[in-house]
């Protein structure tokens, strides 16, 4: 195991999984509300983007000094919609989930998700990368009927921006452009990219 996850998020360990990558996986200790309206206060984050990358490095760092994450690379992510100026997370109650879809359908949105990749082999010399990806999201036109059945299953109240793309969400989306992975919430491509600026052959992380 060369990867620790900072985040519990099933998507996000299904991606490294499928792409040869058995992470340990942590449940990161960051109040991401609490965070956020602390940044944006302090005019740290002013966009979205911002937003992800910023709690991104918080879930990292905030497993960083555990015992399972010496001698490892240690990964944060978080993810969020941007749609019409808003940044659009978890919903979390079904008629938020309900209202945020009957604006969506037939539009379309940016999501954002922000990487932070530490290197703790050496916790005297840690070296990070960040990386925020981005893929635009057309959504279908639903009816009434489709949103109600789809937020009863509960699947978008767990999710940002109240979709998915490889679950029951996925009938729902009409194209995306950009990296898939992004949508799920982690992309490989990032991950490697980040792995080649800290020096790291990404192929190690395999568990092949």
């Amino acid at each position: 195991m060369k990867l620790l996850l900072a985040s519990t998020s099933p998507a996000r360990l299904s991606v490294l999984r499928a792409g040869g990558i058995e992470p340990k996986v942590i449940s990161p200790n960051a109040d991401e509300e609490a965070l956020t309206a602390s940044a944006l206060a302090e005019g740290l984050i002013e966009t979205t983007a911002d937003m992800v990358g910023f709690l991104a490095r918080a879930k990292a760092e905030s497993v960083l000094d555990l015992p399972e994450a010496a001698g490892v690379f240690v990964l944060g992510c978080d993810s969020s919609l941007e749609f019409q100026g808003e940044s659009l997370g978890k919903p979390h109650e079904p008629a938020v989930a309900i209202e945020r879809w009957k604006k969506l359908r037939g539009n379309w949105g940016l999501l954002h998700s922000g990487h932070y990749l530490i290197d703790n082999r050496d916790p005297f010399n840690r070296r990070v990368a960040l990386e925020t990806s981005s893929a635009k999201v057309f959504f279908a036109n639903l009816s009434d009927k489709e949103i109600t059945d789809y937020v009863a299953t509960g699947e978008p109240l767990k999710v940002a921006g109240a979709f998915t793309i490889d679950g029951l969400g996925g009938a729902f989306l009409d194209g995306i452009e950009g990296d898939p992975h992004t949508v799920i919430g982690l992309s490989l491509p990032a991950l490697r990219r980040m792995a080649n600026e800290l020096d790291f052959h990404y192929p190690d992380f395999w568990n092949l």
